[in-house]
């Protein structure tokens, strides 16, 4: 396994995790590494495609039925040889 140093800590931020751990009664380090896990794995469950993440989030709200729109025919391409 690899380590990492992190410098420049706030205090506040420190104490912060400091209190977590020990409500979790873990290490600080511990602490640290489960909050980088869970982050990540939240991060790499949302969707890829926007549509994706709008559905997902109006999901809970049940669907929409939206009425069909009539459409123009599509127009025939420009000829530039004429």
């Amino acid at each position: 396994m690899t380590s990492i140093t992190i410098r420049n800590l706030d205090k506040n931020l420190k104490a912060r995790l400091r209190i977590q751990a020990a409500r979790h009664d873990r290490s600080m380090e511990e602490e640290a590494r489960s909050i980088l896990s869970s982050s990540l794995a939240a991060e790499s469950e949302r969707p890829e495609h926007l549509a994706d993440s709008i559905q997902q989030r109006f999901a809970p709200f049940g669907g929409v039925e939206l009425p069909e729109l009539s459409r123009e025919k599509v127009r025939d391409p420009v000829n530039f040889d004429e």
